[in-house]
C-alpha cells in the first residue's frame, strides 16, 4: 500500500467515525473526535457538552460503545475519554446544529442566523461566518451569509485557525445547508503585533565628590565645633 493511498483511507475512516458519533451522540452535545494510535491501542477523545450520557450508568454506554468501535471500524483496543466542552457557543458543530434545530421547529433562518452570530460574538470569537444556502424564500436555491469580526479567506491562518461544521436540515421546501466558520479568541496570526510590557528602571546617578568642596564642608563643621565650645 502507497503512503498517500494510506492517509486517504485513514481520512475515509476519520470521516465516517466522525458521522457515525455525530448521529449516535446527538442528545449528548457532540462536538467532535480526535483519534490517536499509541503502542497500547487507539486513543478516542470525545467532546461534548454532556458527557454524562455518553458515560452512561456505571461506564455502561462506554463499555458498548467501545465495543461498537472495535467491531465496526476495526480500532485496536480503543480507550474512550471523553471531554467536556467548556464554551459550546465557540464550537461549530454545536452551533450548527443549534441552527437546523431552530430551524426545524420553524423559526425563520434569518432570525436564528443572527441569534447564532451574537451568541457566538459574546462568546469571545474573534471572528465568525454563517451561511445558509438552499430554497430560503422562493423555488429558486440562494444563500446568504452572516459575518462579524475577522475571518481570514486564504493562506495557512485560513486553514490553521478557522473552525469550520457543516450541517443540513429537511424542511418541506428543500435541504437547507448550514455553514459555521469560527475563529476562537486564542488564535495566533504571523502578522499579529504583540505589545511587551513597559518595565520602568530608576537610574541613579553618581556625582563625583569635589575635593575642594569636601575641604571647606570639613572646615565649615570644625568652625561650628568650635563656635558650640
Amino acid at each position: 500500500m502507497s503512503t498517500v493511498k494510506h492517509f486517504i483511507d485513514e481520512s475515509i475512516r476519520h470521516l465516517e467515525l466522525d458521522e457515525f458519533l455525530a448521529k449516535d451522540l446527538e442528545r449528548s452535545g457532540y462536538g467532535g473526535v480526535d483519534v490517536t494510535r499509541t503502542p497500547l491501542g487507539t486513543r478516542v477523545i470525545i467532546y461534548a457538552m454532556k458527557p454524562g450520557i455518553i458515560i452512561g450508568r456505571r461506564g455502561s454506554n462506554i463499555r458498548d460503545l467501545s465495543k461498537t468501535l472495535e467491531e465496526k471500524f476495526k480500532l485496536s483496543n480503543p480507550q474512550i475519554a471523553v471531554s467536556e466542552i467548556e464554551i459550546p457557543e465557540l464550537n461549530p458543530r454545536i452551533m450548527a446544529s443549534r441552527i437546523a434545530e431552530a430551524l426545524m421547529k420553524g423559526t425563520h433562518f434569518r432570525r436564528v442566523g443572527f441569534w447564532a452570530l451574537n451568541q457566538i460574538m459574546k462568546a469571545g470569537a474573534m471572528g465568525v461566518e454563517i451561511s445558509v444556502r438552499g430554497k430560503l424564500t422562493t423555488q429558486r436555491h440562494r444563500y446568504e451569509k452572516y459575518r462579524a469580526g475577522y475571518i481570514p479567506k486564504a493562506g495557512n491562518p485560513a486553514l490553521t485557525n478557522v473552525k469550520t461544521a457543516v450541517s443540513f436540515v429537511k424542511l418541506k421546501p428543500g435541504t437547507l445547508g448550514i455553514n459555521v466558520k469560527i475563529i476562537p479568541s486564542d488564535a495566533e496570526f504571523p502578522d499579529q503585533i504583540k505589545l511587551l510590557p513597559v518595565v520602568q528602571t530608576e537610574i541613579t546617578v553618581e556625582k563625583e565628590a569635589n575635593p575642594s568642596v569636601v575641604e571647606e564642608e570639613k572646615e565649615n563643621e570644625e568652625d561650628e565645633k568650635k563656635e558650640n565650645t
